[in-house]
């Protein structure tokens, strides 16, 4: 065989070892526990913020999740930038559902940051007294020991504990490809690289220790970065900490989702990553399986395979990964899952070559510029 034969086989198999290793790696810390946590003895107090803004088709569900918490001493603290926002009607309610629950809303727009999150969340981070601050989005559905678990997972060097979205219920094609994005692909990959001590925090639930943090320069360490889990990240590291993941994630419903809800999401998280950690972000352009089936096409005749065939076996090694993935994890698999990874693949060279030309990012119908949002954060 020619020297690019060799090359292109090796590559394939390095990938598909990649692959399947991540996915492994993955099960062994996202398969279900087989009951609910208990409480640590004696069970610290914890404050829960939730940043709210705007009203999503599960907001009620999952905002509701964080009130039939078992956990013994918490306080919820919902952050809402103006008082008309439609999200403040629905905390309302909820907290007049739920009297005994200590909870309360909070208004106001402190601008430390290009963050919009960040700057919602700095008045309950200042009224909060507690050591320990969970900073959980109005989408995360939280089991009854949420806390518990969270707790549970921070160990010796640990700076902060992170867990990333796990999409659920999803409705329609479209929120099943943003399942294919989710789970089990960039959780798949969080939890591998977490796994060999090189994780990343991720914004969607954060549990930090309040000393740490103010050690790292207080809240306003996380506003140098555009997104605050990029900064929490790079702030523990500067300590000799490690941002870690929790086991056995917690989910995120969907719902319906259309082809540019999904697009925006992807190329603002992808514009973002390649702007905090560009070295990372490059390498994603060899994580899907579109490359690796490519090579295997263009080296069959080497090796006196049809092509066709060792395509189609080697699609089968990779679908195959991720739907035992999905299946052990509890995640959401469908007749349709394998279509969503795939076109998932296809996409993904074209999210990664769209973060490196645009400059700008739609969150919440606003479209902002990444490279002035960096500078005024800096």
């Amino acid at each position: 065989m020619a020297p690019l034969d060799w090359l292109l086989l090796a590559f394939c198999a390095i990938a598909t070892a990649l692959h399947v290793g991540t996915a492994a790696l993955a099960v062994h810390r996202c398969r279900p526990r087989p009951g609910p946590l208990p409480a640590p003895r004696p069970a610290p107090k914890v404050t829960i913020l939730r940043p709210v803004c705007g009203c999503d088709s599960y907001d009620e569900l999952t905002l509701a999740s964080g009130f039939r918490l078992d956990y013994p001493r918490f306080e919820l603290v919902f952050c809402c930038a103006h008082e008309g926002d439609p999200a403040a009607a629905l905390v309302r309610r909820l907290l007049a559902r739920h009297p005994q629950v200590k909870a309360r809303l909070l208004f106001g727009n402190n601008a430390i940051s290009a963050n919009p999150k960040l700057n919602n969340l700095v008045k309950g981070w200042r009224v909060s007294d507690t050591e320990w601050v969970v900073m959980a989005d109005s989408n995360v559905l939280m089991p009854p020991d949420y806390v518990e678990r969270l707790l549970a997972g921070w160990r010796p060097g640990t700076g902060i504990l992170c867990s990333p979205p796990v999409g659920c219920r999803p409705e329609g094609f479209w929120a099943e490809l943003e399942c294919a994005f989710l789970n089990t692909y960039q959780a798949r990959w969080q939890y591998a690289a977490d796994s060999v001590g090189f994780g990343f925090a991720q914004g969607k639930s954060m549990l930090l220790r309040r000393s740490i943090l103010e050690s790292a320069g207080g809240l306003e360490a996380l506003a140098v970065e555009i997104a605050e889990d990029a900064a929490a990240t790079k702030a523990v590291r500067r300590l000799g900490l490690r941002p870690r993941l929790v086991d056995a994630p917690f989910g995120q419903p969907l719902g319906w989702r259309t082809a540019r809800q999904v697009w925006d999401r992807q190329t603002r998280w992808a514009r973002l990553r390649r702007m905090s950690f560009p070295g990372c972000f490059t390498a994603e352009i060899l994580t899907g399986s579109l490359l690796p089936l490519t090579a295997a096409a263009l080296a069959a005749p080497a090796i006196e395979l049809p092509a066709a065939a060792l395509v189609s076996a080697l699609a089968a090694v990779w679908l195959g990964a991720e739907a035992a993935l999905a299946r052990a994890a509890g995640w959401h698999l469908s007749l349709v899952s394998p279509l969503a990874w795939a076109l998932r693949d296809l996409l993904l060279p074209v999210v990664w070559a769209h973060a490196w030309f645009s400059e700008t990012y739609a969150w919440r119908g606003n479209e902002i510029r990444a490279v002035e949002s960096g500078a005024r954060a800096g």
